[in-house]
C-alpha cells in the first residue's frame, strides 16, 4: 500500500473526527447564540418600601434682636431678653443641658461709609440666638406653639433667613431599620418581576444588575410613588418641619427572563 494513502479504517476515523468537530462547533455556536439572546431578555423592576417613623431629635433656634443708638442700653435690653427667653424655656420644661447660647452679633449701621445718604433708624442692632436641642420632641412641639408669650413680653423675634423660629425635627435611627427595609424592597422587586414574567409566559432567572437606591426621609404625607430620591425638589428639606416622617427606599433590579 502506498504510504500516502489512508486505509479504509483511517478514512472512517478521520470522517468521524470531522463529524464530531462539526457537532461540537455547532453546539458551542448554538450555546453562544442562546446565551446572547438570553442576555437580551430581561426585565427592570422597582421595589418600593415606606415606613412611618417619629422624629427623635428636635432642634429649635430662637433668635431675637434689639436696636437703638446707645450701645450699652441696647446690650442691657438684649441681656434682659435673654433672661426672659430662658425663663420661658424653663417654664416649658426645657432643661438647661438642652439649651445653647449663640454668639452675640453687634451691627453698627453707620460703620459702612458707602451705605448711601439714607441712614438706618437706629445705629446699633444686637442679635442673639438661643437654641434648644433635645430628643424630647413632643415637649418642644408644644412649647414652640407658645412663642406668642415672648412677643407679648416685648421680645422681637428675628425672622432673618436661616434663623427663623421653626423647629427642625430629625430622625436619627435610620441605620436600625435599613437592613429590613432593603430586604423587603428586594422582595417586592422580585414579586413585581414574577408578575411580569407570568403575564408574558416566561420565568424569572438570575439577577442581571441591581441598584440598592438611596434612602430618603420625607414628611409623613409624602412618598407613595417610585420616583428616585432627589426628584422631590425641596421635599426632603421641608420634611424637617414634620414631626412624623416617611422613610423611603426604592431599589431597581434587572432580572433575566427564561422561557
Amino acid at each position: 500500500m502506498n504510504g500516502n494513502q489512508l486505509s479504509p479504517r483511517g478514512t472512517i476515523l478521520l470522517g468521524a473526527q470531522l463529524a464530531l468537530g462539526l457537532i461540537l462547533g455547532g453546539w458551542i455556536l448554538g450555546a453562544q447564540i442562546k446565551a446572547t439572546r438570553l442576555s437580551d431578555r430581561y426585565v427592570t423592576v422597582k421595589g418600593l418600601v415606606e415606613r412611618q417613623v417619629k422624629s427623635d431629635l428636635a432642634i429649635w433656634p430662637i433668635s431675637y434682636k434689639q436696636a437703638g443708638d446707645d450701645l450699652a442700653a441696647v446690650y442691657a435690653r438684649t441681656e434682659a431678653d435673654k433672661n426672659t427667653v430662658l425663663q420661658f424655656l424653663a417654664q416649658q420644661g426645657i432643661q438647661g443641658s438642652e439649651i445653647g447660647l449663640g454668639v452675640v452679633r453687634v451691627v453698627d449701621t453707620q460703620a459702612n461709609e458707602y451705605g448711601g445718604a439714607q441712614r438706618a433708624p437706629h445705629r446699633y442692632i444686637i442679635e442673639q440666638e438661643i437654641s434648644v436641642r433635645t430628643p424630647r420632641v413632643d415637649q418642644v412641639a408644644t412649647a414652640a406653639q407658645k412663642t406668642m408669650q415672648l412677643v407679648r413680653k416685648g421680645i422681637v423675634l428675628s425672622t432673618n433667613p436661616g434663623q427663623g423660629q421653626g423647629v427642625a425635627y430629625k430622625f436619627t435611627g435610620l441605620n436600625s431599620i435599613k437592613p429590613d427595609m432593603i430586604t423587603e424592597a428586594t422582595r417586592n422587586a422580585r414579586a413585581a418581576a414574577d408578575r411580569f414574567a407570568a403575564d408574558s409566559g416566561a420565568k424569572v432567572g438570575g439577577i442581571r444588575q441591581a441598584n440598592q437606591g438611596v434612602f430618603a426621609i420625607l414628611a409623613a404625607d409624602q412618598g407613595s410613588d417610585t420616583s428616585e430620591p432627589g426628584q422631590f425638589g425641596g421635599a426632603e428639606s421641608a420634611a424637617d418641619s414634620s414631626l412624623m416622617k416617611t422613610v423611603r427606599i426604592v431599589t431597581t433590579v434587572e432580572y433575566y427572563l427564561d422561557k
